[in-house]
């Protein structure tokens, strides 16, 4: 292996105030439950893995509930930064998050996401 065509990792930080553009999107309607939020994705990575990918970055959303669903493989965990929020399941339990706190979504989850106060999370998806 020849070291020198090796590029080094980067750190990359994340903040409360992304830097550039975001993705704007909101909840499909099929899916709305209350609300129609826009959300703010900045995604700063994608990377393919040998068994799928992995994406982080910083998301922002306003407040509103859908329904969500994780594919068989994927899993999600996110750390609040800014305000507070609820993942419901299907089962009618839920856990809520506020700032410094996280939740890992596991593969095959369903329920609902439900933001409580305009909020602002780091997230990294693996799938």
């Amino acid at each position: 292996m020849n070291d020198h065509n090796h590029t080094p990792p980067r750190l990359i930080k994340l903040s409360l105030q992304p830097e550039g553009a975001p993705e704007l999107d909101r909840p499909k309607p099929e899916r709305l439950i209350r609300g129609n939020p826009l959300r703010e994705t900045w995604n700063r990575v994608t990377d393919e893995l040998s068994a799928g990918q992995v994406y982080f970055g910083v998301w922002r959303c306003e407040l509103g509930h859908w329904r969500i669903a994780m594919g068989p493989t994927e899993r999600e965990l996110f750390t609040v930064l800014a305000g507070r929020c609820r993942v419901h399941d299907e089962q009618g339990h839920f856990e809520e998050a506020t700032v410094g706190e996280a939740i890992y979504i596991p593969p095959g989850f369903s329920g609902t996401f439900e933001v409580l106060e305009a909020l602002t999370k780091t997230y990294m998806i693996c799938e």
